[in-house]
């Protein structure tokens, strides 16, 4: 109970509130304003590149196709973020030659995406700069620590292993 008392006087101080909450809305607002915090770290890290984190995020995803083209629907599947408009997206990437869109030659309805040269040589120079601002903000967990966060994040959307 002393542990718990503890965390929540931490997190009120970092909300700047002396309002009691319960355990639930307490953790919730933890892990939005964690999630919040880490969001912001990466895209001040991605701003010289003028990449946001979901351009990122579709260059990564178009890099792992290994030089299959993909579908808009595929790519909106395995964002990280759902919300974000994949169109507009992959439009922005185009403009910045990152990404090229085809049309299928087996059906023209089907619209195909996939990464260019520059995209790649782009995820190259940014890998090593987002692997380093990745380990800044897990620095003070430890390997155990990091397993069983992700466990317990895991088992919080239902998916325990």
């Amino acid at each position: 109970m002393y542990i718990q008392q503890l965390y929540m006087k931490e997190l009120n101080k970092i909300l700047k509130t002396d309002a009691k909450m319960p355990l639930s809305r307490a953790s919730v607002i933890n892990i939005f304003q964690t999630a919040s915090w880490m969001k912001d770290d990466l895209s001040l890290t991605l701003k010289p590149f003028d990449i946001s984190i979901e351009q990122f995020n579709v260059l990564r995803i178009l890099r792992g196709q290994n030089g299959k083209a993909i579908n808009l629907q595929d790519i909106q599947e395995r964002m990280v973020s759902k919300m974000s408009n994949t169109t507009r997206l992959v439009d922005k990437l185009i403009k910045k030659n990152f990404v090229e869109r085809k049309i299928c030659p087996t059906n023209r309805r089907k619209v195909e995406i996939s990464i260019t040269d520059l995209g790649l040589s782009t995820l190259k120079t940014l890998d090593p700069i987002i692997d380093d601002t990745e380990h800044v903000m897990i620095k003070n967990l430890t390997q155990e620590e990091l397993i069983r966060l992700n466990s317990l994040l895991l088992k919080l959307k239902n998916k325990t292993l």
